[in-house]
């Protein structure tokens, strides 16, 4: 290969990060190289309160406080971290210029690098296309008041999302009619007056529709049975669920609808439509920013819970207790003669 050409060193220079902007990242990306100041991030970040004391991070390590607050004051200059002091304890809490990269590092970048979330690439299966036919027209004759364009818009649609997705390729067509269906119900829904819906539906989000979420999901239905619709969704959906939250639907005894394609409470990854979001009573959203859509009428909480594909095996056993609690607080005030 030949030496650049100053034409060519120009492009290059056009297409690189400035150096000033480069310093810049560094020094943030080395204030972030230690575990433990990740785990501090972590736990500030998904804290209920937005805030903790160094006191409560110290609980995280066996180092000493004055080790604790030396890796927050780094924190703190990197800009990571605000703090203020209320009487004798400080309380350190995400700087809000901050606090969507740093959602980003821990939602998606972190799994990613633990190798709990593959990279999305796309699988497509050879001469699809009379499979995805079939589904539209078994859509058809479920839902006659659904036009037939309709259906296989919405099938088409949803085979293509769930491929980028990657993973195994195996059940994509039936999880694809499976996905098309819950998303023309969902659209008959929203379509369908408020007084008149029999049960209520609850629409849980976070990232990867991957841990959270889907944990969150099969606790409301485990208490809830069929008298809530439940439906989960990622705003960047991952190719499989976690490992750390299938061994927890296993202890719950939902392995069966983990595993069969055609079971309506079917665990599996799915992006986030407009129209689960217009079907739903409730949205819960968990570490998903502000993708998902507002609107009038829809009653929006945001759970900050931490992310399981990262917790350690106490960890995942205390997200578990907390999305418990809170399911079962939200069902409470969805069916208060079930309370």
């Amino acid at each position: 290969m030949g030496a650049l050409t100053p034409s060519s060193t120009r492009g290059l220079e056009s297409h690189a990060i400035g150096m000033d902007a480069a310093t810049a990242v560094a020094a943030t990306l080395k204030a972030l190289a230690d575990p433990l100041r990740l785990r501090m991030l972590s736990a500030i970040a998904t804290s209920p309160t937005a805030e903790v004391t160094v006191g409560e991070l110290a609980t995280l390590t066996k180092v000493s406080q004055p080790t604790v607050s030396h890796h927050l004051r780094v924190l703190r200059e990197s800009g990571l971290l605000a703090a203020d002091r209320r009487g004798t304890s400080v309380w350190y809490r995400i700087e809000p210029s901050c606090r969507g990269a740093l959602n980003t590092l821990l939602d998606r970048f972190a799994p990613a690098a633990v190798g709990a979330v593959e990279p999305p690439h796309l699988t497509r299966l050879t001469n699809v296309e009379p499979a995805l036919d079939h589904v539209a027209a078994s859509l058809v004759e479920r839902f006659p008041a659904a036009p037939r364009s309709e259906c296989v818009r919405v099938v088409r649609e949803s085979y293509t999302a769930l491929a980028r997705r990657g993973g195994e390729p195996t059940h994509l067509v039936p999880l694809t009619e499976h996905f098309a269906r819950q998303r023309i119900m969902d659209v008959e829904r929203a379509r369908t007056l408020e007084a008149d819906r029999p049960r209520p539906q609850v629409l849980f989000v976070c990232v990867a529709n991957a841990g959270r979420s889907q944990l969150a999901s099969a606790l409301m239905r485990h208490h809830a049975g069929d008298r809530v619709v439940v439906r989960s969704a990622g705003s960047a959906p991952a190719s499989d669920v976690h490992a750390n939250v299938r061994r927890l639907l296993e202890e719950m005894g939902d392995a069966a609808a983990a595993d069969e394609v055609d079971d309506v409470t079917r665990f599996y990854p799915k992006p986030l439509t407009d129209d689960a979001v217009r079907a739903a009573d409730v949205v819960v959203t968990m570490g998903c920013g502000d993708v998902c859509p507002v609107l009038p009428g829809t009653r929006y909480e945001d759970w900050p819970v931490g992310d399981p594909a990262l917790a350690s095996p106490a960890g995942v056993a205390a997200i578990r207790d907390e999305l418990d609690e809170r399911v079962r607080a939200l069902l409470a005030e969805l069916l208060p003669e079930a309370a």
